[in-house]
């Protein structure tokens, strides 16, 4: 199997390519240098020749407050590109990995999602990947990945965040209303290579299992690192940001479980390898 793996420089497409290298299956890693996916020609150039049997679209506008600034450009990423990438596999009859996010819904309410539950996102960020998500699903064969909360090796994330303030500063304030699953991409990306390799298309959940506040992820880094760090705990009001966030992200695995997929790891046993991992380096 051949695949081709947008945004390889992010997060989840680096642990995406080299997941396939692990099995022996070849991937073609591309950011915005080898294909800009806001430009239709060259991303049906790129796929085209490529020869792939599938594509993994990782690549997306994730800066959820500048979004707000920069609609356009938000929309031109989320939208626009993935409309582009879903042109080219639908031409040539390729299954579509596309990752979307918790942020379609409205986080209201204590319930977990689920896969197919009314989508109302609360900011442009979630409204941009509402419309890709509308888009890759008119697709015959498209898997439509909701996560939340992502870390990885490869960019910034959360914990080195805390890792890093933890360092500097000895306390940290942190949001204690917002309830939602960690998504370790290293598990995740374990996951989307069995899944790319399967024909049960649909929408998925996947993140790690348990659900946490932002201020018991904090607690529960620092408690790992046996870092001795004050955590105060605050409402979002605390922290005023430009776009709004869900105060509830917790997403129900009924499909996964439905078609045979097995569940990430808690999200406490994915944070000890991670920080294990990042520790080794």
């Amino acid at each position: 199997m051949k695949i081709l793996v947008t945004g390889v420089k992010g997060q989840l497409g680096y642990d995406i390519v080299n997941e396939c290298q692990k099995r022996n299956i070849e991937a073609i890693g591309v950011d915005i240098e080898e294909m800009d996916i806001t430009n239709a020609t060259q991303v049906c150039d790129v796929i085209t020749q490529a020869k792939v049997d599938a594509v993994i679209h990782c690549a997306a506008w994730t800066a959820v407050d500048k979004a707000e600034d920069e609609v356009d450009m938000c929309r031109r990423v989320n939208r626009d590109g993935t409309e582009n990438i879903a042109r080219v596999c639908e031409a040539l009859d390729l299954p579509l990995m596309y990752f979307s996010t918790d942020y379609v819904f409205n986080g209201q309410g204590e319930m977990p999602w689920k896969e197919y539950d009314f989508r109302e996102p609360l900011n442009v960020y979630g409204q941009t990947k509402y419309e890709g998500e509308l888009i890759v699903e008119k697709l015959k064969k498209h898997f439509i990945i909701r996560i939340s909360w992502v870390f990885g090796l490869n960019g910034n994330n959360f914990i080195k965040t805390m890792l890093r303030l933890g360092k500097e500063r000895g306390e940290v304030s942190v949001v204690n209303d917002q309830i939602g699953s960690p998504t370790y991409t290293y598990d995740l990306a374990k996951l989307c290579v069995d899944m790319i390799q399967t024909q049960e298309y649909g929408t998925y959940h996947a993140s790690n299992e348990g659900y946490c506040s932002w201020y018991d992820f904090a607690c529960e880094i620092f408690k790992q690192a046996h870092m001795n760090v004050k955590v105060t705990p605050v409402d979002s009001n605390a922290f005023p940001a430009k776009a709004k966030r869900p105060s509830n992200s917790r997403m129900s695995k009924d499909e996964l479980d439905k078609h045979g997929f097995k569940r990430l790891p808690t999200w406490q046993d994915a944070l000890e390898r991670y920080l294990k991992e990042i520790n080794s380096l």
